[in-house]
């Protein structure tokens, strides 16, 4: 084998090990097939596995391993959110995507408290899609501008004082400006401490206020004191 076809070879394995891997969990055969094509499609992501149902993705998901989930709520048997609830506790850094015709607040609320890092509604487009897998994978929450708007209004009242109490000066730091929208990254920065120290407080906030994502720690804690949130950064404002 000549040392050009090697050469090739081993750019092509530095390529697949780029890629985000993602995986699928949808019962409409129809809709499955068009998500399968628009990942296959594109040189950013790559399909880990997809599936028709709960049951399938704790099958098949924890043998896969992937980084996101592209999730339906309306399953049979198991809905969405249980799915989600679940698969968190199998792998808990596993991020989910909700795709969904429903924009109910209390089903929106439940796939947030479930585990889910964002809530986009299928009629946003392919290229939302896509946009919102990038989102997620780089610590942002996307959400469908329909989505975000019920989302916002529960940053209005304060989590009760005892799990302000329970947490840290530094962990309420990190904590606004998770509620902010801030990536990892970016909270490093503006707090001039290393992501690893990020990863470690949000570890330690998750265990104090008893959540499993970002979306559910936001959710759950909110200081009296905050400006508001800055929707730019939170959700999707392009709708």
């Amino acid at each position: 084998m000549s040392s050009r076809i090697l050469l090739c070879i081993a750019a092509d394995c530095d390529s697949n090990n780029n890629m985000i891997k993602v995986a699928i969990v949808e019962d409409d055969a129809g809709v499955r097939q068009s998500l399968e094509w628009l990942l296959k499609s594109s040189t950013e992501f790559s399909l880990s596995s997809s599936c028709g149902s709960a049951e399938e993705a704790w099958r098949l998901l924890p043998k896969t391993v992937p980084e996101i989930v592209l999730m339906d709520i309306n399953l049979p048997n198991h809905s969405g959110i249980e799915c989600t609830a679940r698969l968190k506790e199998l792998l808990p850094s596993i991020q989910v995507v909700m795709i969904t015709v429903y924009d109910e607040t209390d089903k929106v609320f439940s796939a947030l408290r479930a585990g889910a890092s964002g809530y986009i509604l299928k009629r946003a487009g392919p290229e939302r899609l896509l946009q919102a897998i990038r989102e997620v994978h780089s610590g942002g929450v996307p959400m469908s501008s329909e989505i975000a708007r019920k989302v916002l209004g529960a940053f209005r009242e304060p989590a009760p004082a005892t799990e302000a109490q329970n947490l840290s000066r530094r962990e309420q730091e990190v904590l606004e400006l998770l509620a902010h929208g801030c990536s990892n990254k970016e909270i490093a920065e503006k707090l001039f401490i290393s992501t690893e120290t990020v990863a470690w407080h949000l570890r330690h906030i998750y265990s104090k206020l008893h959540v499993r994502s970002r979306t559910q720690a936001a959710l759950r804690f909110r200081k009296p004191s905050a400006g508001p949130l800055n929707p730019a950064r939170t959700i999707d404002s392009g709708g």
